[in-house]
């Protein structure tokens, strides 16, 4: 399934939603330089995101005297654009911050599971999962949350609404250019949608230098701008979706969408040598699994093992296997599940876990009854902003699959996600250890699918140390976690953390993904030792990291391929 979802996401990545041309000294306009500039440094603040816009538009917002939460909606809203494969208004997310004043915040807006969900929605009269439905069409939205993730997090803002959501409006109204795709060619043709006039005019192919409009997004984003976050959840735009729902056979309804809520959670929060992490805490895994992963390592020198040893790959895959275990076997929406957090982050359950590893063998991965991974989609997207006051955000949002579930709000000119594919399509038995397997995770109606995305900000001495995240699915964690290890352990700077490859495991299946450009000599000690590889593509890290002189790294990987680092 990853290895499909990895040539889709190749093929469709910046079809039809690229950007004007930028050089490679700046994203400003430029006529004839398509380079992008993934790493700047700056005094005051910086922004690293997925589109060059977006990431202009942030550092706009911050020169206008916009704190880093301004910087944070304007490019959700331009994301959401710029940026529809991922960026979004009709899907969710996470949101980390630190305040000034050394407050951190976790703000909750992933989308629920409409009212008349069901456990067994997924599931064929033979018992066997159609997984199509919760992939593709409108029975595969979750109730979505952005629009007020962003109306929540505005009581932390200093600019008025309208100014951060008109460069959004003014990018769908006036369009933008077209970017060459990433495989070489220009952008393809888009994917086909369900029911709904295409919003990208499907009769035609697109192609570099051409101009994208979207007015009926723009049209909606003026409604929002006009009526708040009532317009989503209760007025025009509320009409459209219901409309939407009823045209394909989806769920989502006008009480559904009435009663969602955006919920602030107390953080993750836990130290790694000194360091502290703000983190995501339930119904993202990702914290957790950050907390597991630092916490099994933090015994070892690291720093001795070298980056890239095959003792150091070895040390950190047992310990991704063993976290991802537990996040199968465990994790879910807190609010309707009583998850033993403290417990799995504990000193005593890590040792426990680390107990049986070998150094120079492989572990073995054991399948729970019924608690296989459910997959997740790794068109996420993600984005750090720091500015000169001493805030910063770090959020991850997504709409699961490509443009979600491709189906597009008729005359509203947004995508709809398909996120109910992150609940456990078939949760069950209780296992020999006693835990029950993925019924955490299963579908309930008001809930929340459990997700991998990991926003989050490092601490030292209490002062802003770096701020980082990634899309990528159930690889984000550990993008994240081998990031702050090349950072803290291996003396990295942003740049090289970044760039360096990097490797997965997750418990099943029983294989580590790696990126090219380790050593032969590495692979083949891993070999010899039972590791069964395949090559990879991992993560889209943003990250910015203070540096000794006090001014900011600001890095946009370059996996990417139109990631952008901006600063000012």
């Amino acid at each position: 399934m990853r290895g499909i979802r990895y040539i889709i996401m190749c093929i469709i990545t910046i079809s039809c939603c690229a950007c004007k041309v930028y050089t490679n000294k700046s994203c400003e306009p430029y006529l004839h330089d398509y380079s992008i500039q993934h790493t700047a440094f700056a005094q005051n603040g910086g922004v690293a995101s997925a589109h060059p816009l977006a990431s202009k538009v942030g550092i706009d917002i911050l020169q206008k005297g916009g704190n880093a939460i301004d910087a944070a909606i304007a490019i959700q809203l331009a994301l959401a654009v710029v940026y529809p494969e991922a960026g979004n208004i009709g899907g969710g997310g996470f949101m980390i911050i630190h305040l000034a004043n050394g407050k951190n915040l976790a703000l909750d807006f992933r989308e629920k599971a409409p009212a008349a969900a069901t456990r067994n929605m997924y599931i064929n009269k033979d018992g066997s999962v159609n997984t199509i439905k919760s992939l593709r069409g409108h029975l595969a939205s979750g109730v979505p949350g952005t629009v007020a993730g962003i109306f929540e997090s505005m009581q932390y803002a200093k600019l008025p609404f309208k100014t951060l959501i008109q460069p959004a409006i003014d990018l769908a109204e006036n369009g933008y250019i077209l970017f060459p795709s990433i495989t070489g060619g220009a952008g393809h043709a888009n994917p086909k949608y369900n029911t709904v006039p295409n919003v990208f005019d499907g009769s035609r192919k697109w192609k570099e230098g051409d101009t994208l409009r979207q007015p009926d997004l723009a049209r909606t984003l003026k409604r929002i701008r006009d009526k708040g976050r009532k317009d989503f959840y209760e007025g025009e735009t509320a009409r459209l979706i219901v409309e939407e729902m009823k045209r394909g056979g989806g769920l989502i309804t006008r009480e559904d969408l009435k009663s969602y809520r955006a919920k602030w959670r107390e953080p993750h929060l836990f130290s790694y040598r000194g360091y502290s992490i703000v983190s995501m805490p339930l119904p993202s895994s990702g914290g957790i699994i950050l907390d597991q992963l630092l916490k099994m390592v933090e015994p070892c020198d690291m720093h001795a093992l070298g980056f890239g040893s095959s003792t150091a790959i070895s040390l950190m895959t047992e310990a991704e296997r063993r976290a991802y275990r537990d996040r199968a076997k465990y994790l879910g929406d807190g609010d309707f599940s009583k998850i033993p957090v403290k417990e799995l982050t504990s000193a005593q359950h890590l040792a426990q876990l680390m107990s049986d590893y070998v150094p120079g063998r492989a572990g073995v991965s054991i399948p729970l009854a019924d608690a296989e991974m459910q997959p997740e989609d790794k068109e996420t997207t993600h984005f750090s902003v720091v500015d000169r006051y001493g805030n910063a955000v770090a959020v991850t949002t997504t709409l699961n699959l490509p443009y979600g579930s491709q189906v597009v709000v008729g005359d509203a000119g947004f995508f709809l996600n398909n996120e109910m594919n992150d609940f456990s399509l078939k949760p069950g038995a209780h296992n020999a250890s006693g835990g029950v397997g993925g019924v955490a995770n299963s579908i309930e109606p008001g809930k929340r699918m459990l997700s991998s995305m990991t926003p989050t900000i490092v601490l030292k001495d209490s002062a802003l140390f770096m701020v980082l995240g990634s899309p990528g699915g159930t690889t984000i964690p550990t993008s994240v976690f081998q990031t702050i290890v090349d950072v803290i352990d291996f003396g990295m700077s942003a740049t090289d953390a970044v760039n360096k490859p990097k490797f997965h495991h997750e418990w099943l299946p029983d294989v580590v993904e790696m990126e090219s450009g380790f050593s032969e000599n590495t692979i083949d000690t891993l070999k010899k030792e039972g590791y069964k590889m395949q090559p990879a593509w991992l993560g889209r890290m943003d990250v910015l990291l203070k540096r000794k002189d006090g001014s900011w790294e600001i890095v946009a990987d370059p996996r990417g391929g139109i990631d952008c680092a901006e600063g000012y």
